[in-house]
Formats: C-alpha cells, sequence, structure tokens
C-alpha cells in the first residue's frame, strides 16, 4: 500500500510539475473530491502560469479541457511541451472550463450543445439543442452566453423573456404572453462585486477577482491581516484573518479536530480547530461561507497552521 500511494504521488507530482494546465483540467473533471475545491485547483493553476478560461456555449464541452495550443514557429520551437530539466519553461494550453462547472447543468444538456452548435442566437441556442427553459436560465446565471454578444445581465434577461413549454399559470389565466423579446439595447452594468458573486453561486470559483479583495479595506481597518502573512508571522504570534471556506473536514480518525481551509486574494491559510472551540462555534464553522478567525500562529516543521481562539466574523 505504501509502495502504491508513493508511486501515484510521484506521477501526480511529475504532472503538476511539467504539465499543470493538463493536471487542474483532470482534477476540475474528477470533481467531486471531497479535499480540493474548485477554486482552489484553479487559483493554484493560475499561479503556476496556466490561463484558464470561463465557460462558453459555443466553446465549451461537458468536461473542462486544453484548447489548441497555437501553431509551432518556423524554427520549429516556442509551443512545444519538454520535460527535460533544465529546458526551457513548456508552453501551457488554456485550460476551458467545462459546463459540467456550472452548478445544477446537466450532462445531457451539455451534449445537446455540443451536437448543434455553433449557435448564432439565444433562440438559435434554444432551438437547434432543444433546451427547457431550466437549462438557458442556468447558462445565462453562468456568464456562459459570451460568443453570443450577451452579457451576464443581458443573458437573463433575454433567456427569461424566451417563450416558455408551460407558462406561468397567472399569465396563462389572464391570456397574457409571457415572452418578454429581446432585452434592451442598453442594460445597467452588474457591478464587480455582484459579478463575482454570481460566478460563485453558479461555477464556485470567479475568474474575474476573488470576493475578499471587495472587503479588503473594511477587514483592514478592524486589523483583519492577509491569509499569505500566516506564512510570515511568528510562532504564537496572535493575528485576525478571514477568507473564504475553500476545505472544511472533521475526519473521524482526527478525534473531533476540524481541519479549514480558507483562502482571500492573497493566498490560502490553514486552520485547526480544536474539539472545544469547535463544539462552542459549531453553527458558525459549519455553516459559515466565508469566516473570519482569531488565534495564534503554530509552526512546525515548516507548516503554518493558525488555531482560533474565538470567532470573528461570519457571512
Amino acid at each position: 500500500h505504501a509502495a502504491a500511494f508513493a508511486h501515484l504521488v510521484y506521477v501526480s507530482a511529475w504532472i503538476k510539475c511539467w504539465h499543470p494546465d493538463v493536471f487542474c483540467a483532470a482534477l476540475l473533471n474528477s470533481q467531486p473530491m471531497g479535499f480540493y475545491a474548485p477554486a482552489q485547483i484553479v487559483r493554484d493553476a493560475r499561479q503556476h502560469g496556466v490561463r484558464v478560461l470561463h465557460p462558453d456555449v459555443n466553446l465549451s464541452d461537458w468536461d473542462t479541457r486544453l484548447e489548441a495550443l497555437p501553431p509551432l514557429r518556423p524554427d520549429g520551437r516556442g509551443t512545444t511541451r519538454s520535460v527535460v530539466e533544465g529546458a526551457s519553461t513548456p508552453t501551457l494550453g488554456p485550460v476551458r472550463l467545462g459546463l459540467r462547472q456550472i452548478d445544477g447543468f446537466r450532462r445531457d444538456w451539455a451534449e445537446a450543445i455540443m451536437a448543434a452548435r455553433p449557435f448564432a442566437s439565444l433562440d438559435d441556442l434554444r432551438t437547434r439543442a432543444r433546451l427547457p427553459a431550466q437549462a438557458l436560465d442556468a447558462l445565462a446565471a453562468a456568464d456562459a452566453l459570451s460568443s453570443l454578444k450577451l452579457s451576464r445581465r443581458g443573458g437573463l434577461w433575454a433567456a427569461k423573456g424566451l417563450p416558455r413549454a408551460k407558462p406561468a399559470p397567472l399569465f396563462a389565466a389572464a391570456g397574457l404572453d409571457e415572452d418578454d423579446g429581446a432585452p434592451p439595447t442598453v442594460l445597467p452594468r452588474m457591478a464587480a462585486s455582484e459579478e463575482v458573486v454570481r460566478d460563485y453561486e453558479t461555477l464556485r470559483l470567479s475568474l474575474k477577482a476573488h470576493p475578499m479583495s471587495f472587503l479588503r479595506e473594511r477587514f483592514a481597518a478592524e486589523g483583519v491581516r492577509p491569509c499569505a502573512e500566516v506564512e510570515t508571522l511568528r510562532n504564537g504570534a496572535r493575528v485576525a484573518i478571514a477568507g473564504v471556506v475553500l476545505v472544511r473536514q472533521r475526519p473521524g480518525s482526527a478525534k473531533g479536530v476540524c481541519f479549514i481551509t480558507l483562502e482571500d486574494e492573497t493566498g490560502v491559510a490553514n486552520i485547526v480547530v480544536w474539539p472545544k472551540v469547535f463544539e462552542t462555534f459549531r453553527p458558525v464553522i459549519m455553516g459559515g461561507r466565508m469566516l473570519g478567525v482569531r488565534g495564534r500562529i503554530q509552526r512546525a516543521e515548516g507548516v503554518s497552521h493558525l488555531v482560533p481562539t474565538r470567532r470573528a466574523r461570519r457571512s
């Protein structure tokens, strides 16, 4: 068992080192895994030079995939992958998020899209892919209609305005047409913070910005430090941090200890919650999508984590 696990770790590390784009796509296609959250996988890939692209109805398959690399230069260099130690950094293929990343989206809907595209308009998509209103709403909410020249807000308006197979009972009873038609020429743009929140609601990640970046000024005024600073502070230092919950685990073998990974726009921080603190703040720890934690830094064998002493904030 130990030998098999060591081999798995070596192969995974080799792929992650030389092909971080492939590694990212493979992990996303293996979700749910129970440990690595999609946002964490994408953040790490982008930190290692991988370009990650938003889902799009005309460009995404069901699975996350690598888009084609640009052609070779005349000298035959520049875009081929090299795994020879000391060679130049290999060119990485852009990773296109799959339609599977959209919360609640079904595989048969994605397969219908893949078989019928390209699409010129939302109505073209509806009629030729024979998608139900639920699927169109999900695509619009996930901002996956950019190739149809529809923003998230414009897409939501347009999707809701298409004819429905089953009209709302109140409209039907009144003899009214529920079809609103095309969206207005000009719609107010969504605020960047709202776009990011909608991304997390529909994709569990955002390529636009991190939610904490919009709260940094407010948190800084309260003495809350960036997650990346956990690695730089001395052992035993008191600190407050806040971030989005990426991982929350309480394995049976840990004797009641809960392990949490928080992420902000600077990086991640590991939280170790002892049983007594966990029981005191169980609803917050288990229910919060964003947590604020005050505690002490503990560092051992090069690994740093924060042990909370009391709650700072819950969102």
